[in-house]
Parts: structure tokens; sequence; C-alpha cells
């Protein structure tokens, strides 16, 4: 069984997957607009071109995205993605690039769990951890 994360990014899903493909190096495997969809009733007017659903490889990990009714108020209250750096470089890299355009919650540094460890909310408001395992 596998557990995985599905965004709704509410009409800035496009721009959400150019900022994770340039910040998390992630690869589209799959994009379908509302227009594409076999069921036709879907589509509405003003939603045509926005993404009904993608599927993103972070790393090993497989995160889905959408636009979904496209209301233009994503919440992503009450959780986390959690980003494994390979090293603190990594982990100054990561937490730059997810932190631009968003806000610091914790600042990244040494904490008695992991050489460096810290909290952001992206430009989108997806909040993520970007954590150094400790050796």
């Amino acid at each position: 069984m596998q557990v995985q994360s599905y965004l709704f990014f509410d009409g800035r899903c496009d721009e959400a997957i150019a900022f994770y493909q340039k910040t998390l190096d992630a690869e589209v495997g799959m994009l379908m607009r509302w227009k594409d969809s076999p069921d036709k009733s879907m589509c509405t007017p003003g939603n045509e071109n926005k993404v009904m659903h993608a599927s993103l490889k972070i790393g090993e990990t497989r995160v889905m995205a959408s636009d979904g009714r496209n209301t233009g108020n994503p919440k992503f209250d009450g959780f986390a993605l959690s980003v494994d750096a390979k090293d603190e470089a990594d982990a100054d890299r990561l937490f730059n690039g997810l932190s631009a355009g968003g806000k610091v919650v914790m600042p990244l540094g040494k904490t008695f769990f992991s050489p460096r460890f810290g909290m952001i909310q992206d430009k989108f408001g997806v909040n993520w951890m970007v954590i150094v395992e400790p050796k």
C-alpha cells in the first residue's frame, strides 16, 4: 500500500508545477487538462485549460496535483510535506528554493535531531519541512 499526497492549487497548478520542477527537480509524469476529460460535462467555462490531474515525481515520491474546481482559494492547513536533503548544502538549496516568495516558519539550522532542519510555507501555501537525516 502507498499513501500519496494530492494537492489542489485552485487555479495555480501550472505555476506550482513549474516552481517544483525548478526547485525540486520534479518530473511531470502525466498532465490532463479539464478540456481533455472524456466527460465533457466536467469542463466548465473558465476551467478548460486548467489542470484536472497531474502526477509529479519528486525524488522517489509521487505527488499528485490539480486546480480542483478553480475557486482561487487554495488551503493547505494541517499538514506539511517533508523533504530529505542528502547533505547540508542540499538542505540549503532546497530551503532557499522553497522559501522564495513564501515565508520561513522555522529558520534552517542545527537541532537536537538533525544537523540541518527548517520549515517553510511556500508561495502557494504548502507547508514544507527540509531535513538532513543524522548519520
